[in-house]
């Protein structure tokens, strides 16, 4: 049995439990009606009641607010994307109801805000419509005279009524998302969730149940892929970071400018992104490794500071929250199109390593795996996640964190000689000692930009600047050695290879699972590490007569996305050809099964 709460208002005599696996809710409004923290709240029960959970949202760019979406998938067994289709559509507006019907699956459920909503005739034969006056049920409920106060919590109450949910932990829900206000607005806020529920059970007859979900080996933590970033560079000893507000990274800095003073760090909000940089990289060489961040706009105002970074080889972290560009572009629409200024964004031959986490779990792992690559290497590594992971909320198992947890406070034991640029170090590999640490032979270093000789002086040798960038590249040429090879998704032969990175990893295998149920020979690869490539990719792609590569970003001039380019540019292999969007939005599995069939169409008709 659920434990929702029943005293207040018992179910109806004839009311009908069916019972689900999964349910795919979109929540249709306006930003300014809280519908984001009400789809936060369904996510965050989802995570505590050990079920899967992913979201998927869009907010308008406009200071004034406008039209947005949150759309919630919760199941019992494995959700690897947002959903292509919704079951049940919550509508709160005449726009949100036109917009978002087609978003239903056919017979869907429609619950629409009947004070501001007008159902069509037509598309009431093809979806079940459920009208509740949301607006003047919520103004009963709670008074007052703002009509759109409170009416999110209130639809709350319908859902959690009509997916049969538990309501003592939603009640916690609420009270911690209201935690600080003043108690008048948690009182108003719990008074519209039962209102709402009531309301549910006095006229709702079909309810339905989420089935059991398996036991966790573990507790689940439910956050954000930028909550998940910063949480996991505090995990990896990182305690100074500095950077510039932009949409969508500025909630990584809001989180560690709220959570490093607990832990004796320090977050700077900067004056502008070459600021932001330049302190990261005071910082990192004074032996604290920082992080900064930003998203494509800053990235590139922050180019040639890494680049400094990269020849003074100053260990970095580096966040670039992708959004759609170029220029300002769509602030808050997702877009893969920053691989190419992750790996190549600076003037010179600058190498530095990119990753790219494929889910908000990946995102808290990877930001300790960059930590630890920057620090052993001695090289400013960009951390590629985007719109789609830094918005959306996941549930995965606790991290251990007494096992993950490291301190990379500055050792400042005194040390015999040191060159922080030998040139016979093994595969190029040396790192700085922190300002202050007593070299025995009385010999010390300095930093520089210039190029420059062992012992950091500047050098305008022909013979030192070969053999430095040659250092620089071998770096690289040897991490590249120890990367994991990735495992393909599916059998390691067939017809049709899928290759994707960053946040297309779940939708993508969701569609080999459709596709291989339909008896096609179809695989998948993901790859996090960017570059340096893992070694042995050629051997995997030798196994597939088509290689798709499944990414955000454009075609270009020959018909390559970005990441597409750099394999093509690595194996000469004619069979990758990619499948790109940039529309902002995030790829539909749907989407993906219906432009590889139309790329098998054009390359079947192709004469021979």
């Amino acid at each position: 049995m659920s434990e929702t709460i029943q005293s207040a208002s018992p179910p109806m005599a004839d009311e009908r439990m069916h019972p689900i696996q999964e349910a795919v809710i979109r929540i249709a409004g306006n930003s300014q009606d809280g519908i984001q923290a009400m789809g936060q709240i369904l996510a965050r029960l989802a995570g505590r009641s050990e079920q899967e959970v992913m979201t998927y949202m869009t907010i308008p760019s406009t200071i004034s607010g406008g039209p947005s979406i949150f759309q919630v998938r919760i199941g019992s067994g494995e959700v690897l994307s947002a959903g292509d289709e919704a079951d049940f559509l919550l509508a709160f507006y005449q726009h949100s109801y036109e917009n978002h019907i087609y978003s239903l699956r056919k017979g869907g459920i429609v619950l629409y805000d009947t004070d501001n909503v007008e159902p069509k005739p037509d598309w009431q034969k093809d979806y079940v419509h459920i009208g509740v006056p949301i607006t003047s049920q919520t103004i009963e409920a709670i008074g007052g005279t703002a009509r759109d106060k409170g009416k999110n919590i209130f639809a709350l109450g319908l859902v959690a009524r009509f997916f049969d949910l538990n309501v003592p932990k939603l009640e916690q829900l609420i009270r911690e998302r209201f935690q600080g206000k003043d108690e008048s607005a948690v009182r108003n806020a719990l008074l519209a969730f039962h209102a709402g529920y009531a309301y549910a059970s006095n006229h709702l007859k079909e309810v339905y149940r989420l089935a059991e979900s398996r036991k966790r080996e573990r507790p689940q933590v439910v956050m954000s892929g930028n909550e998940a970033l910063a949480y996991g560079l505090i995990a990896a000893g990182v305690r100074f970071g500095a950077a510039y507000p932009i949409t969508p990274w500025s909630d990584v800095m809001e989180t560690l400018r709220r959570e490093l003073p607990k832990y004796g760090g320090t977050f700077v909000q900067a004056e502008d992104e070459i600021a932001a940089v330049s302190m990261a990289i005071g910082a990192s060489y004074a032996g604290y490794l920082a992080v900064t961040g930003s998203s494509g706009p800053g990235i590139s105002l922050k180019s040639e500071a890494v680049g400094w970074a990269v020849n003074a080889e100053v260990p970095l972290v580096v966040i670039d929250v992708q959004r759609a560009g170029p220029s300002t572009g769509m602030p808050t629409n997702p877009e893969q199109s920053d691989l190419y200024i992750a790996c190549f964004g600076s003037h010179g031959d600058a190498p530095r390593v990119v990753l790219a986490p494929a889910d908000v779990e990946d995102c808290f792992y990877t930001a300790i795996e960059a930590v630890n690559i920057a620090r052993e290497y001695s090289v400013p590594v960009f951390i590629l996640s985007d719109q789609s992971i830094a918005t959306r909320i996941e549930a995965f198992l606790e991290p251990e964190l007494e096992k993950l947890c490291q301190d990379i406070s500055p050792k400042f034991d005194p040390v015999p000689d040191h060159k922080p640029y030998d040139l016979n170090a093994p595969d190029g590999v040396t790192r700085h000692i922190p300002p202050g640490t007593k070299v025995l032979s009385g010999k010390y270093p300095v930093l520089t930009g210039l190029e420059h000789d062992e012992m950091g002086h500047p050098s305008a040798s022909p013979k030192i600047h070969a053999a430095m960038t040659a250092k620089r590249r071998r770096k690289l040429q040897a991490l590249a050695k120890r990367l994991p090879r990735p495992e393909t998704y599916g059998p390691n032969e067939g017809q049709v290879l899928l290759v994707g990175w960053g946040s297309t990893r779940g939708p993508i295998r969701e569609a080999v699972d459709r596709a291989r149920a339909q008896g096609l020979s179809v695989s998948a690869l993901h790859l996090r590490h960017l570059n340096p490539l893992p070694n042995g990719l050629d051997e995997i792609f030798s196994g597939f007569r088509h290689i798709f590569v499944v990414e955000m970003n454009d075609e270009g001039l020959y018909g390559y996305g970005q990441l597409a380019t750099l394999l093509r540019a690595r194996y000469c292999n004619p069979n990758i050809r990619g499948i790109n969007k940039t529309d902002g939005l995030t790829f539909k599995v749907r989407e993906i099964l219906e432009r590889l069939q139309e790329k098998l169409n054009a390359l079947q008709a192709q004469p021979v």
